[in-house]
């Protein structure tokens, strides 16, 4: 049996709800198991694709390439009877034009996000697009420019958020903020404002060869990256992304967001914050070394996570075609970088172990430099104007685990690279990942 993870779901039973590249739809009991002992149960097939799966009120809403369907098992036989398209308002006309949809939000509404035809062209209606579709069926562009997402969904406050690969007008990987009306990078997609006349008119094309910084103060719907994720160093191809809601069952990073990558086969963490209305936040390390290209994670009752994904389409690190595999805390607290916040003059840094208050202490520890991408219509970017902020205070919490750091240097619009590893925990243990990386959007403004 081959199960080319594209989408996870739990049921209210407990058991997981897969959707497959293959367009199948598995229900499995006994994943959560120790060990697992999974049983397989074909509930749908001959679908396209189903990189979306969403439980609710009896029914799968299920995201394919073509359209968001309603699937229900009428007869109670655990196989689906009926198929009721909720919306196919966008187009097909090429092979890449992927269309990744969320779990159901608080109101039951499906998000998705719709790739474009090629890297620079949108052939059919919406491509390079994000809807939402209502539970009746009504669908609501919500922003445009998007190149080539893979993964949409809340942060731990409920604000949407989609997964962007590096590519045209894409420096870098990011985290990007669905922001309605929002304008997310891409211009390529501007044919389709005619179709969506509640979005008014189409947004200012950006400069070529800018920065996003720059442009963002002169397009107005630009929504800039929320978070950056170094490429190569953080991932090549961003993927589907979960947030812990285990209450400390996973882990120590609560509320924090799970994030996959195709590409190189790893998990990845990152923190979100809102500065002056903007969301921006941190990147950091987790886990390397998965069986395949992930695209999909889902968090289970017993605080375990799912991950699973595929190698078909392109290259990836992991050696297997397909994977489905379970990854549990071992109880033991790791000495890591848990959260970076931006704050007046500098950085909050947070760590799951109390801190050495000799090395701590010593502002040289703390090693920062940024960069920045341009913002063109070429195929990603180097990183570009580099330099060195220089940390000039430090302040520990009365526990050791937050640090206060004041920077000389800080650059809005620009990646903060963190290199920790001179810092130890009182156990004299190094950090298990000494780097992150935060999105410094806005800086907030001075306290009196």
């Amino acid at each position: 049996m081959v199960i080319e993870t594209g989408s996870f779901d739990l049921l209210p039973d407990g058991r997981l709800a897969i959707g497959t590249r293959r367009g199948d739809i598995y229900l499995v009991e006994g994943a959560f198991e120790d060990p697992p002992q999974p049983e397989y149960h074909l509930y749908a097939s001959g679908l396209d694709e189903v990189t979306g799966l969403s439980w609710r009120d009896g029914s799968f809403f299920v995201t394919q390439q073509t359209e968001v369907t309603r699937i229900t098992d009428t007869d109670g036989d655990e196989r689906a009877d009926t198929f009721l398209t909720l919306s196919d308002v966008w187009g097909f006309a090429n092979y890449h034009e992927f269309s990744f949809g969320s779990n159901a939000d608080p109101v039951g509404n499906i998000w998705v996000a719709l790739c474009l035809s090629k890297s620079y062209e949108s052939l059919a209606p919406f491509r390079g697009w994000a809807l939402k579709v209502t539970p009746g069926g009504q669908t609501i562009p919500v922003a445009s420019g998007i190149r080539s997402p893979c993964g949409v969904g809340p942060n731990a406050q409920g604000v949407m958020f989609y997964a962007e690969s590096q590519g045209p007008w894409n420096g870098s990987c990011s985290l990007k903020h669905l922001k309605q009306g929002g304008f997310m990078g891409h211009p390529v997609s501007f044919n389709w404002y005619e179709l969506a006349p509640e979005m008014g008119s189409a947004p200012i094309v950006p400069n070529t060869r800018s920065r996003m910084e720059i442009e963002r103060q002169r397009v107005k719907e630009l929504v800039p990256y929320a978070v950056v994720f170094p490429y190569r160093r953080m991932g090549q191809q961003l993927s589907g992304f979960s947030v812990d809601s285990t209450q400390g069952a996973f882990g120590p990073f609560k509320d924090q967001i799970f994030i996959g990558d195709y590409t190189l086969s790893v998990l990845m963490r990152a923190t979100t914050e809102e500065v002056n209305g903007v969301w921006q936040g941190a990147c950091y390390p987790f886990r390397e070394g998965f069986a395949t290209g992930l695209l999909a994670n889902q968090f289970t009752p017993k605080g375990r996570l799912i991950v699973g994904g595929t190698n078909r389409g392109w290259p990836v690190r992991g050696p297997s075609a397909f994977a489905l595999q379970r990854v549990e805390w071992s109880g033991k607290m790791p000495f890591e970088i848990k959260e970076i916040n931006a704050r007046p003059g500098g950085f909050q840094l947070t760590f799951t172990q109390s801190v050495n208050p000799a090395i701590a202490l010593q502002p040289d520890t703390f090693q920062l430099e940024t960069f920045t991408h341009i913002y063109h219509q070429g195929y990603g970017s180097p990183e570009v104007d580099q330099t060195k902020p220089l940390v000039e205070k430090v302040e520990l919490s009365e526990k050791r685990t937050q640090a206060r750091i004041w920077v000389k240097g800080l650059i809005q619009g620009h990646v903060h690279s963190f290199d920790l590893s001179a810092l130890r925990s009182d156990q004299d243990e190094s950090l298990v990942h000494p780097n992150a990386y935060y999105t410094l959007n806005e800086i907030p403004e001075r306290l009196d």
